[in-house]
């Protein structure tokens, strides 16, 4: 062993190996700079400045995995402002003058709650298993007696991005003052009974059911029964049935709230 380390080192094979050795570094250095240029990709622009205009909320509530993955599409002409409901009209008019597309104002939306029943409509079973309204609703549609009833599960409430939403007495609510309208928890409701109504809404239909009258008042207490008395006096005409429910027109509703104090069965909300 140690006859091997005092052995004479062979300076000129030492050398062609140190040369080997540096040769194939320098091979290497220019293949890595050559391959680095073949493959740069140049970034882009049109994108980066339409994410510099958009609201920046990473929601999800366009259907793309964040902001800089909408702004690509928007650049690549694979999605549209309409799929954005956080971007304000003046961030949306300034991705206009970059795509170079005509600009239409959009009316500022909230999400709103279709349902009030909670812990005072009827349940058919107790349900016990997986947290959120999915699971539950996997479970023959949840476990309200009504179909188109809240579960009170909080998918919505958990997948907001802004905190708008909070689950009460086993119904979920809207801060309207938090809400960007983004969408996201209208796509993940199981049961579709969050819907975007314009801002300045000062009513709201908090129900969903298409029930008949009679079954509406054996499962809920607060279920439309479409008694039709909005209908009659609404000065505005604002109001319609339609498959036994109530639907307001905010284009034609003034906000004089007296469907309020009409509606007998207080499925008319205020907001």
């Amino acid at each position: 062993m140690f006859e091997l380390l005092l052995k004479p080192i062979n300076v000129n094979s030492l050398l062609i190996v140190m040369a080997i050795v540096l040769a194939l570094a320098v091979v290497f250095a220019v293949l890595i700079v050559l391959i680095s240029k073949l493959c740069y990709v140049k970034p882009n622009q049109m994108a980066d400045d339409i994410a510099e205009n958009l609201a920046g909320a990473n929601c999800g509530g366009c259907g793309f995995a964040g902001c800089a993955e909408y702004a690509k599409a928007l650049a690549e002409g694979k999605a549209t402002l309409a799929d954005c409901g956080a971007t304000s009209n003046e961030g949306k008019q300034a991705i206009c003058k970059i795509l170079n597309i005509p600009f239409e104002k959009t009316e500022k939306m909230v999400a709103t709650v279709h349902c009030a029943g909670g812990k005072i409509s009827l349940n058919k079973y107790d349900y016990v298993g997986n947290g959120g309204c999915i699971a539950q609703n996997a479970l023959l549609g949840g476990s309200k007696q009504c179909p188109n009833g809240c579960l009170g599960g909080g998918t919505c409430e958990s997948v907001c991005p802004f905190n708008a939403i909070t689950v009460k007495d086993g119904v979920a609510y809207v801060e309207k003052a938090l809400c960007t309208a983004c969408g996201v928890c209208v796509k993940n409701c199981p049961k579709n009974i969050i819907e975007l109504i314009p801002s300045k809404a000062t009513v709201y239909i908090a129900c969903a059911t298409t029930c008949k009258g009679k079954d509406v008042m054996n499962m809920c207490k607060v279920g439309c029964i479409a008694c039709g008395l909005c209908v009659k006096n609404c000065p505005q005409g604002a109001i319609t049935l339609v498959n036994n429910i109530a639907v307001i027109d905010y284009s034609k509703c003034t906000g004089c709230k007296l469907c309020v104090s009409k509606c007998p069965r207080n499925c008319i909300k205020e907001f």
